[in-house]
């Protein structure tokens, strides 16, 4: 900050109080450069293509497979009820030697924890299940 005191004798002159900002700016403007340079360098990302998500209408075979999750991990073959993980595991290998391999589609619920939809693809990639498909829901349209 500057002030500006008149010397001299006369009384009549009145006193400059007023700031000098002329260094303000120029600091103002050396650190938008400053930020414009280094901006684009800290921000990095890696350029990818995201997938789009689309609904395909699901034909439905007979030698088609569903498997569905529930919300507290219980596993179901084609509405049945299976025990455990080596169950499933060994019906999935039966089905995988079938010619042609039939498709397996995943109904898992929107609560239901990611670890058990895991295990169940697990034991698809372990049966070596070639089709493997995951069932959605599509969001509900707004029509304006």
């Amino acid at each position: 900050m500057s002030m500006n005191l008149m010397e001299g004798g006369d009384d009549d002159a009145p006193i400059n109080s007023t700031i000098n900002t002329t260094p303000l700016v120029d600091i103002m403007l050396v650190m938008l450069i400053i930020f414009l340079i280094t901006i684009p360098v800290v921000i990095k990302s890696v350029p990818i293509a995201l997938p789009k998500a689309a609904n395909i209408v699901t034909v439905t075979k007979p030698e088609n497979i569903t498997i569905a999750v529930d919300r507290e991990g219980n596993v179901y073959w084609n509405d049945a009820l299976v025990p455990d993980s080596a169950n499933l595991f060994e019906r999935l290998k039966a089905v995988s030697v079938m010619v042609p391999q039939p498709e397996v589609h995943i109904r898992g619920d929107k609560d239901a924890r990611f670890e058990y939809v895991g295990r169940v693809m697990y034991n698809l990639n372990r049966a070596a299940i070639q089709k493997v498909g995951f069932i959605t829901e599509p969001p509900p349209r707004v029509f304006n």
